[in-house]
C-alpha cells in the first residue's frame, strides 16, 4: 500500500556500490554470511598472527570470527577491520540517518518552524534516527498525541513565512479519517505554502520499524477486538497486560533501531521530505 502526501515526492538515492570498511568496536552487531551467526563485537584479539573478534547473540553465546569479508552490517555487506586502521581509511562519519557528522558542530538555536508527530513513540523514533541532523538545522519535534482536533492545533500556531509546520500523520492512506483530518487541516489560515502533511499507510509507527530487527519476517496480525499495541505485544510473546508492558515492549523495540536501515522506506521518504520543507528554500 503506498502513502501520499501534500508536497513534492522524495527521490531514490542511488544504490551504494563501494563496500564499506567498518571498525570492529565493541557492540557493533554483525552477521556473518557463511553460517547466518548474527552477535555484537564483544571483543577483538590477536591470535596465531590473525585478528579475532568475538561476537555474541543474543543468548549469550560467543564465537571467534577472523576479521575481513564476508559480513552483513544491517544487511550491507562490508570489510571488517581493526577499529584504528577503520578510523584512518574510512570515509566521513555518518549519522543515523546516513547523513554526514559534522565534527564539532553546536546545536542550533531552534528555528520557530516544528515537526509535529501524532505521539511520543513516532517523536522518540524521529530523535533516534534524525536527532543530530535536527540539532544541526534547530528543528524541534512535538508529539500531538492524537490528530483529531488538527485543524484547530494548526490555527492555533499560525504558521507562515518562516513559520512552518512538517506534520507526520499515522495511517494517511486514501479514504482513511485521517486523510479527512489532513485535508481539513491544509484549510486552515496560512496553512498553504507553509504547512505540509505527510504520513505514512502503517496503523502505528511501529510497523513502520522492520520486524527484522526482532527476527520476525512480518508483523503479528491483530485480531480487530484487540487494541492494536495490545495485539503486537501478545503476537510476539512479550508482556501485554497493561500499559507498563506496552511501554516496556516498545522501549525493547527501539533498542533494536540503530539506523535509518532499520525503518521502512515508506517512513524514510516522508521524514526526509518533512526535514527539507523546513530548511530548505522554497
Amino acid at each position: 500500500m503506498s502513502s501520499f502526501s501534500w508536497g513534492p515526492q522524495d527521490i531514490t538515492a542511488p544504490a551504494r556500490t563501494v563496500l564499506r570498511k567498518v571498525g570492529a568496536e565493541t557492540g557493533l552487531v554483525l552477521e556473518d554470511v557463511a553460517s547466518g551467526w548474527v552477535g555484537a563485537v564483544v571483543r577483538v584479539e590477536k591470535s596465531g598472527g590473525l585478528h579475532l573478534m568475538v561476537l555474541e547473540d543474543r543468548r549469550g553465546k560467543k564465537k571467534s570470527f577472523e576479521l575481513g569479508f564476508g559480513f552483513l552490517l544491517e544487511g550491507e555487506p562490508v570489510e571488517v577491520v581493526p577499529a584504528a586502521a577503520a578510523s584512518a581509511k574510512a570515509g566521513p562519519a555518518r549519522t543515523a540517518s546516513g547523513s554526514v557528522r559534522v565534527a564539532n558542530q553546536r546545536a542550533r538555536t531552534a528555528r520557530a518552524s516544528r515537526i509535529w508527530v501524532e505521539g511520543k513513540h513516532d517523536a522518540e523514533l524521529v530523535e533516534k534516527v534524525w536527532g543530530d541532523d535536527l540539532r544541526v538545522e534547530g528543528i524541534v519535534v512535538e508529539p500531538l498525541h492524537g490528530v483529531d482536533d488538527l485543524y484547530s492545533a494548526v490555527r492555533e500556531f499560525a504558521p507562515g513565512p518562516g513559520r512552518r509546520l512538517g506534520i507526520l500523520v499515522d495511517h494517511l492512506v486514501p479514504g482513511s479519517k485521517e486523510s479527512r483530518i489532513a485535508a481539513e487541516a491544509m484549510t486552515s489560515p496560512g496553512a498553504p505554502g507553509n504547512v505540509l502533511i505527510v504520513g505514512h499507510p502503517y496503523v502505528d509507527v511501529w510497523q513502520a520499524i522492520k520486524p527484522t530487527v526482532i527476527g520476525r519476517t512480518a508483523w503479528p496480525v491483530v485480531p480487530r477486538h484487540l487494541d492494536w499495541k495490545t495485539g503486537i505485544l501478545q503476537g510476539l510473546g512479550w508482556p501485554h497486560r497493561d500499559h507498563t508492558d506496552v511501554a516496556m515492549g516498545w522501549k525493547k523495540l527501539l533498542g533494536q533501531v540503530n539506523s535509518y536501515a532499520d525503518l521502512e522506506p515508506s517512513l524514510l521518504g516522508r521524514v526526509e521530505e518533512v526535514i527539507d520543507f523546513l530548511t530548505v528554500p522554497g
